[in-house]
């Protein structure tokens, strides 16, 4: 019996779907060419089309290539099997059913082959278009030079061919497994395959093309099995703890995926040989994939397993050692490891010795200022208006003033779109009106003023303060100041820029003190889109969906719009084949502000090197906070190849080659012409002298050199010598790890002061101090140093030491009174300097009000040497303090140790309270210390923070006449006071141009 035809669509409906899929692909492409078209434009704005145009063209040619073969490969089974379709077939309820799909297909078969074709083509296509970055390494790869351990492949075979090469198989497989199930299904619908009736199942026809397709399946699991002994090199081993291949793996599973490589290529043959011209049916070709499955359970898993479990696990450490070492080399070859020098330093001196006081690159050079708190004291100081902000971490970098080259705290005074008000945010102003900051605003690191804040040298936007709380003149002097490009910028804050009306200035500039009056400005620089045309401004409303570019005057025919204004996303934009570090940071470079962002070419398929997560590995307290969270990328290998500059004022974008022999860069430089990036002999001296060691990139060999600092196979794997990262020192709790931090100093056995990212680590599960590991550079050659001290070393680890400092008996009194209810006190980076073949810990110690825009200000530093506990003062500044531990030195090798802290005279009672009888002098200085203490606390409640810093110091001064007296009414020894002397400003009117050193 015929079945009932489907009832046809009316064709008002069919119209109506035509319409609706013509506006969906209309808007659809619109939108792409809207982005393709914009894009184009912003890669000719900074001169970088050759990537855009090499991304672009590859993209399409994947989609092509891979969409089109995947298309003709599982199009040409299912036609192949209509063509095999038996001409009778035999009458069964089965076949009636099938019946109706047969008068569906068959008229229009060609048309569903096309459309199945064609939607395989489609995801195929857009699968394969994001492997683009696999395909420009695999076809312009080179070799890197070093061969793997076990194959003697060059490794760039893994780093460049493997990747694209399992890639390939992956597509074969789905297209043979998709070619399986189309041409089933049409066999099964046209008579081919049958479940009912008697007789064969399946005419020998489809026999033969649905075996032969499971043959190519097979031999395709030959050529898998075949990659996959390369790929064990990649593998985690669970035995050792270590990636790529272990005992076990290269005795037992890597002879078993060869032997299973050749059972596919016989079983392939088996297949088509018995179901085709021996017995014509499938039973042995079953039997046949059946042996192959148990032969990959016997010999790929059950053989290893029994070579793991009966002869490498009794003795593991033996067995492991030769891979273990293969591991250790190859991470440290991977990470740039290899030629890190480690000096032992014994750290056995713990007396303060009398070279602290003369001493003239380590002490002067201890930084004080802290970025993450100091940025709260440049806002409300520098910022002048609401909506500038210098965000909530400043960045370190290194000036020559008056001859003298020292660390500087600097930041840039941007925009901040979130502070405007809601007068200033409507869309001509938010767009044209508030278009850029102006000036970065620096300090000298190890200097304070005026009660505890930095004394400021650059970025004054008029009048400057009174003479002793910053520089009279600009000490780090730019030509143009104006900051169109920073990172407060976000991908919605877009500026236009450009009038027609060369009398009247647009753009906010800044304020004017003098006059109380403010200063607009035209932009002049290069950068920027043109879109004075009619045709520019429509295509950018149709971006940004904003219909003000059509209608607004504020748009005119010299126009520019600025967008992608965040120097770190400007730079991936450009090179988005690299890993760009999550701390840019600004520099001046010739008169102009660069900001200079550091970039990384990474791989994860260099065998036997450690693998880790970019994110995890480089997350520390600061991450979030003035730094950029990196992706969630595995990697194990990483070469800081690139160093890349974007100008503040024009966004001009420039990768210059730092590495020059890595193999990765110059297959991204060959995939885009040639001329990609600047070599590395063309960077101007004037930049480079900025260059520092790139934070991420330290964090990641730092927490790997506390593993692969171990050397010996089996030192390694008891793993009784690892170290490890500490917390933050005045937050232990919190889980978050201490941040390297930025010094200009010199430690022992180098030649100069160096500017060098540091950290302390401490052995594994202990809070001892193990090891300083630096990272700086030398001759424009990058360096990673560790100095390590014993392991049953008596000197602290950071936590340790800040609380030692901070529960003396002594200084936790004076700590108390710097807070109140209306106060906190704040504590900044604690270093960790060797000095002397001893420890000097320095830690600074802020104070912030309560009250309302308050801003931490540096009221003491927390000085310790030796072993944390025994040598520790808090100081007005660093001098002081280190007069003090001299004199506690002294002390100590005149037999008169200073108290540990349960010995010391306590200062008289604060909070009103009656102190004992006292006469004479003691009596006075009571007294003294009683009024200071009533100062303080008014200074407190008034919000004045310069009454404040001076309450402070005068507290400081009564505590110590105070214990004078008691020293002269009772001979006891007690530690020495705070001096009362204060800082003085350097620089001044007479200050020459600054000129940056590395």
């Amino acid at each position: 019996m015929r079945s009932a035809p489907l009832p046809r669509m009316s064709r008002r409906g069919r119209v109506t779907i035509g319409v609706l899929i013509g506006v969906f692909v209309l808007f659809t492409l619109l939108g792409w060419g809207v982005q393709a078209w914009t894009d184009w434009l912003w890669f000719d704005e900074v001169d970088y089309t050759q990537v855009f145009t090499g991304v672009l063209v590859t993209r399409l040619l994947l989609f092509l290539a891979v969409g089109l073969g995947m298309a003709a490969l599982v199009g040409g089974n299912l036609w192949l099997a209509h063509r095999l379709r038996p001409g009778l077939r035999p009458h069964s309820a089965e076949q009636a059913t099938l019946e109706r799909y047969r008068m569906i297909l068959g008229p229009r078969i060609g048309t569903w082959i096309l459309l199945a074709s064609a939607v395989v083509a489609l995801f195929a296509g857009l699968s394969a278009q994001s492997r683009w970055s696999q395909w420009l390494l695999f076809r312009n790869g080179g070799d890197f030079g070093v061969k793997d351990p076990e194959f003697g492949v060059d490794v760039g075979f893994y780093v460049f061919q493997l990747p694209f090469l399992r890639y390939l198989l992956g597509v074969g497989f789905t297209a043979v497994v998709l070619a399986v199930i189309g041409a089933l299904a049409v066999h099964y619908v046209f008579g081919g395959v049958r479940l009912q009736g008697v007789g064969d199942r399946m005419t020998n026809a489809a026999r033969a093309h649905l075996t032969t397709l499971v043959a190519v399946f097979v031999l395709l699991k030959a050529i898998a099995y075949v990659l996959d002994r390369r790929a064990m090199l990649l593998e985690y081993n669970d035995s050792a703890k270590l990636y790529g291949a272990g005992y076990a793996d290269v005795n037992a599973l890597l002879p078993a995926k060869e032997i299973l490589a050749y059972i596919s290529i016989v079983v392939a043959i088996a297949i088509i040989v018995f179901s085709n011209a021996v017995m014509r049916n499938l039973v042995w070709p079953g039997i046949s994939l059946a042996l192959l499955g148990i032969s990959a359970v016997a010999i790929g898993g059950i053989y290893p397993w029994a070579v793991q479990t009966f002869e490498v696990k009794p003795s593991a450490r033996d067995k492991e050692a030769p891979y273990i070492q293969r591991s250790i080399d190859a991470t440290r070859a991977a990470f740039s490891l290899t030629d890190t020098k480690i000096t032992p330093y014994g750290a056995n001196n713990l007396t303060p010795p009398a070279a602290l006081a003369t001493d003239k690159a380590v002490v002067p050079n201890a930084r004080l200022l802290d970025p993450q708190l100091v940025s709260e004291t440049y806002t409300q100081l520098q910022q002048v208006r609401g909506f500038y902000d210098f965000g909530p971490k400043l960045d370190i970098d290194r000036y020559t003033v008056n001859g003298q080259t020292r660390d500087y705290v600097v930041g840039m005074r941007e925009i901040n779109y979130g502070e405007l008000t809601d007068q200033q945010s409507n869309w001509i102003n938010r767009h044209t009106v508030y278009t850029h900051g102006f000036g970065l605003v620096g300090a000298p690191a190890n200097q304070v003023v005026c009660g505890g804040q930095p004394f400021f040298v650059s970025g004054f936007l008029g009048e400057r303060e009174q003479e002793r709380c910053s520089a009279q003149t600009d000490q780090i002097p730019t030509e143009q100041p104006r900051i169109y490009y920073g990172e407060r910028m976000t991908a919605d804050d877009y500026a236009i820029v450009g009038s027609t009306d060369e009398d009247r200035n647009a753009e906010f500039d800044r304020p004017t003190p003098t006059t109380g009056g403010e200063q607009y400005y035209t932009y002049t620089g290069e950068g920027g889109v043109e879109i004075g045309s009619f045709t520019r401004r429509l295509l950018y409303a149709i971006k940004e969906q904003e219909s003000n570019f059509l209608l607004s005057e504020a748009v005119n025919d010299n126009s520019k719009l600025l967008y992608v204004r965040n120097p770190r996303d400007r730079v991936e934009k450009v090179a988005p084949f690299l890993t760009i570090d999550g701390d840019p940071y600004p520099a001046v470079v010739d008169g102009r502000i660069q900001w200079i962002v550091d970039a990384y070419t990474t791989s994860a398929t260099y065998p036997y090197a450690e693998r880790v997560n970019l994110q995890q590995e480089t997350t520390d307290e600061l991450t979030g906070r003035g730094t950029f969270q990196l992706a969630r990328e595995n990697v194990n290998y990483i070469r800081n190849s690139v160093k890349a500059t974007v100008d503040a004022y024009d966004g001009t974008v420039r990768l210059y080659e730092f590495d020059d022999a890595d193999p990765v860069l110059k297959a991204w430089n060959k995939a885009f012409g040639g001329d990609l990036v600047t070599p590395r002999s063309e960077i101007p001296e004037a930049l480079a002298a900025h260059f520092r060691y790139p934070a991420d990139l330290f964090k990641v060999q730092r927490n790997l050199l506390t593993k692969f600092h171990v050397t010996n196979p089996g030192d390694f794997y008891s793993g009784q010598d690892f170290w490890q990262v500490p917390n933050v020192p005045d937050a232990p709790d919190s889980g978050q790890k201490q941040p390297p931090y930025y010094l200009y100093t010199q430690f022992p056995e180098q030649d100069a002061p160096r500017f060098q990212l540091t950290s302390a680590v401490t052995p594994n599960g202990r809070q001892n101090l193990a090891a300083l590991i630096s990272g700086s550079y030398v001759d424009g050659q990058p360096r990673l140093e560790v100095w390590e001290l014993p392991d049953q070393t008596r000197v602290s680890g950071p936590v340790q030491v800040h609380q030692q400092m901070t529960n003396n008996a002594a200084i936790r009194q004076q700590l108390n009174l710097l807070s109140s209810n209306q106060a906190q006190v704040q504590y900044g980076n604690l270093l960790s300097l060797p000095f002397d073949n001893g420890m000097l810990y320095v830690e600074p110690v802020y104070v912030k009000s309560n009250q309302q825009d308050a801003y931490p200000l540096l009221q003491k530093v927390l000085l310790s040497y030796g072993d944390g506990g025994s040598y520790v003062v808090l100081a007005n500044n660093m001098e002081e303090g280190i007069k003090q531990l001299v004199e506690q030195g002294k002390q100590a090798a005149a037999g008169n140790p200073p108290p540990a802290g349960e010995g010391e005279t306590p200062p008289p009672p604060a909070g009103g309270e009656t102190p004992p009888p006292l006469t004479g002098e003691l009596a006075e200085a009571a007294q003294r210390v009683q009024t200071a203490i009533a100062e303080v606390k008014a200074a407190q409640t008034s919000g004045d923070f310069e009454r404040y810093g001076r309450a402070l110091k005068a507290l400081d001064e009564a505590m110590t006449a105070f214990q004078q007296a008691q020293r002269a009414a009772t001979p006891a020894p007690s530690a020495p006071g705070a001096s009362p002397s204060a800082p003085a400003p350097s620089g001044g009117p007479s200050s020459p141009a600054p000129s940056p050193t590395g």
